[in-house]
Order: C-alpha cells, then sequence, then structure tokens
C-alpha cells in the first residue's frame, strides 16, 4: 500500500472510520524537517501496510484540521486508533524511533 494522502474531503472516511490505526503526517512541502522524514514515512508505509494506514497531511492545505488536532509545529505525527489520536510526536526523528512508536502504539 503506498501512502494515502488526506484532506478535509477524506480525513473522516480514512481515519476516523477506520477499522486499524492510521498514522497521520501532518507535514507542509515548503518545511525541510518534512522533507527530511517524507523517504522514512514511505518506508514504513509499505512496512506496515494491512496492519496500520500511513497517510500524509498538508496543513497548508487543510490547516481547519491542523487546529482541530493542535498541530502547532511541524512535521507532527500522529496516530490514531478508533478515530482517535493516540498519541503524537513533533521533529524529525530518526526511521528507528519513527519505527519504534508506530510498534508501541498499533
Amino acid at each position: 500500500m503506498s501512502l494515502l494522502h488526506l484532506n478535509g474531503d477524506n480525513f473522516k472516511s480514512e481515519v476516523e472510520d477506520s477499522d486499524v490505526p492510521v498514522l497521520v503526517d501532518f507535514y507542509a512541502d515548503w518545511c525541510g524537517p518534512c522533507r527530511m522524514i517524507a523517504p522514512v514515512i514511505e518506508k514504513l508505509a509499505a512496512k506496515y501496510t494491512g496492519k496500520v494506514k500511513v497517510a500524509k497531511l498538508d496543513v497548508d492545505n487543510a490547516s481547519d484540521l491542523a487546529q482541530r488536532f493542535d498541530v502547532s509545529g511541524i512535521p507532527t505525527v500522529i496516530l490514531f486508533k478508533g478515530g482517535k489520536p493516540v498519541d503524537r510526536f513533533s521533529g524529525a526523528l530518526p526511521e528507528n524511533a519513527i519505527d519504534d512508536f508506530i510498534s508501541r502504539n498499533s
């Protein structure tokens, strides 16, 4: 499964109504640290196919969702279970730390 791209139209169906955990990377194209973790997020999307949905949400195009989940800095990554946020981190973490975060919370 490739990365899912979220927006205001599909957030409810893909995240809030999902029966599997969803990792959402809140990012912006102009953000350097966001670009640093993008390949890691893509790699982990492949690793967790079928177990965890991995998605990206551009905060410039969905600022209402960023505000709703108190995203004040990017990248912010939030793991949702049962449609609710259960854990988060901000900043560009190394691949093993992001992998551990997913494993611990999913």
